[in-house]
């Protein structure tokens, strides 16, 4: 029997899946990818890929929360871009919320994203005990 902790927030989309938004496994959180869903709605948001991204920031920090931690807790990240050519506007917006903190990160463009969003970001984190 495994230890793990399954994170379900409302401050962040349910899973539109059969997944979990996030898995603590001891100090370890492993975050699903979050699109711009609106939590109060399950719209998608408005705007391009900064509002996006703000909307993804915002929801991973949301699960982050649940499990006890934060954005500084980040180690690592895997940004998916429907087209690169937008990486400048989610760079901007994604180093906003990061702050002066600097997880190791992976940016790819993806063929195509659910719901036909611009942006899908995933991590891991590590929250000491």
């Amino acid at each position: 029997m495994n230890n793990f902790k399954l994170i379900d927030t409302s401050e962040a989309p349910a899973a539109i899946g059969p997944y979990s938004q996030a898995v603590v496994a001891g100090e370890w959180v492993f975050a699903s990818g979050q699109i711009p869903l609106d939590p109060s709605t399950g719209e998608v948001v408005e705007g391009g890929v900064a509002e996006q991204t703000d909307r993804v920031m915002n929801n991973l920090a949301a699960v982050l929360g649940e499990a006890a931690g934060s954005l500084n807790h980040v180690v690592k990240t895997t940004v998916y871009l429907a087209d690169m050519a937008t990486f400048g506007e989610m760079n901007e917006v994604y180093a906003r919320h990061f702050g002066d903190h600097r997880p190791a990160r992976v940016t790819v463009e993806a063929g195509a994203l659910p719901k036909n969003v611009a942006v899908e970001i995933d991590l891991i984190a590590r929250i000491p005990s």
